[in-house]
C-alpha cells in the first residue's frame, strides 16, 4: 500500500487540495448556474445545478478516501436514493459536512443554514444557488416588539423548500446547534458524556416545514479516530485514522409531529423524544470509543480527549 511507502502528510496535503479545488470549481459553477436559473427558471438548468452539486459531493468522497485511513459508513438498505429524508446528527467538526455529503447512498444533502453564511464565498453562494433555506430567527425580544415576526421562519423556509419537491433530498440538521467541545458541555451542564444537549426546536421546525413529504428520519451518529485534538488539522496532516458514521432509519409515522411554537404539550413531547434519541446516541458513542479507542482516541476539535 502507498501508505506504507509515502509519509502521512502527503495524503493529508493531497486531500486538502482536493477539497479546496473541488469547492472552488464546483462553487463557481453552481453559483453561475444559479444566476442562469434566475433568468431561465426551467427544469434543465435545475438538473444541471444538481449535477454540478453531485460532482462536488463526489469530490468530497475522493478527498476522504485519500486523507483518511479507514471509513466506515453504515446505512440501512431501506433508504432510497430517490427518497426524501430528514437527517439529525451530532456535530463534532467542520469535517462533518464533508463526511455526510460524501455518502453516495443518500439523496442530495441539503442544509438548514444560518443567515450569516449566505455571504461566505463559494459556500454561501453555492447554497443560495441550490435553494437551501437560510434561517434568520427572531429573538423573543424582537417578537415581543413585533408579533408579525413570529412564524416568519416557517413561511420563509416553506418557500425555500419548494425545490425539495422536485429533487430527492436529504435535509441535514445538526440538532446540537454547534460543534461539541468540553467547554460547551460544561457550560450547558449537559447530562450526556459525549454530546451537547439537542435543540428540539430546529428538528421539530424542519418536520413542520417538510411535513408528509418525508419518507423517514435518519438518526445519525458521527465518530472520528484521531490522536490530534483538532479533527480538521489531523485530516490535513494525514493523521485521521478513522471516520465512523452509523445511520438508522425511523419511520416518519413514528416521529411525533405538531406545531412546536404554539402547542406546549407537543413541545414537551418532542423534547422528550429527541432527548431519548440522544441518550441512545451517547451510549452508542461510548461503545464506539471503547471498540476503536486502541488505535487513537476520538477527540474533538476544541476539546481534550473524551
Amino acid at each position: 500500500m502507498l501508505r506504507n511507502v509515502l509519509p502521512n502528510w502527503f495524503f493529508g496535503v493531497s486531500a486538502t487540495l482536493i477539497l479546496l479545488l473541488n469547492t472552488l470549481v464546483c462553487g463557481v459553477v453552481v453559483f453561475l448556474l444559479g444566476l442562469v436559473k434566475l433568468i431561465l427558471p426551467i427544469r434543465f438548468v435545475s438538473e444541471l445545478l444538481h449535477f454540478a452539486y453531485g460532482v462536488w459531493c463526489q469530490g468530497n468522497k475522493l478527498a476522504l478516501d485519500v486523507g483518511c485511513e479507514q471509513i466506515n459508513m453504515h446505512i440501512p438498505q431501506q433508504v432510497k436514493p430517490q427518497g426524501w429524508y430528514l437527517l439529525v446528527a451530532n456535530h463534532i467538526s467542520w469535517l462533518d459536512i464533508v463526511v455526510l455529503s460524501a455518502n453516495r447512498a443518500l439523496p442530495a444533502p441539503k442544509f438548514f443554514l444560518k443567515d450569516e453564511l449566505k455571504y461566505v464565498p463559494f459556500i454561501g453562494t453555492g447554497a443560495w444557488a441550490m435553494g437551501m433555506p437560510f434561517m434568520k430567527r427572531a429573538s423573543k425580544a424582537q417578537v415581543a416588539k413585533n408579533p408579525k415576526l413570529k412564524g416568519l421562519d416557517v413561511a420563509r423556509t416553506k418557500h425555500s423548500c419548494r425545490n425539495f419537491r422536485q429533487h430527492p433530498t436529504t435535509v441535514i440538521n445538526f440538532a446540537e446547534g454547534t460543534r461539541f467541545t468540553k467547554a460547551k458541555q460544561h457550560k450547558q451542564q449537559s447530562g450526556f458524556k459525549h454530546l451537547l444537549k439537542p435543540k428540539a426546536g430546529g428538528t421539530a421546525f424542519a418536520l413542520e416545514v417538510l411535513g408528509e413529504q418525508l419518507d423517514g428520519l435518519l438518526n445519525t451518529t458521527i465518530m472520528y479516530q484521531s490522536k490530534d485534538e483538532h479533527i480538521c488539522r489531523s485530516f490535513m496532516l494525514g493523521q485521521l485514522h478513522g471516520v465512523h458514521v452509523d445511520i438508522s432509519l425511523i419511520d416518519i409515522a413514528c416521529v411525533p409531529q405538531g406545531c412546536y411554537q404554539q402547542d406546549k404539550q407537543y413541545r414537551v413531547q418532542f423534547q422528550n423524544y429527541l432527548n431519548a434519541l440522544w441518550q441512545n446516541k451517547d451510549t452508542q458513542l461510548s461503545h464506539l470509543y471503547l471498540h476503536y479507542g486502541k488505535k487513537g482516541a476520538v477527540i474533538n476539535e476544541e476539546a481534550a480527549p473524551l
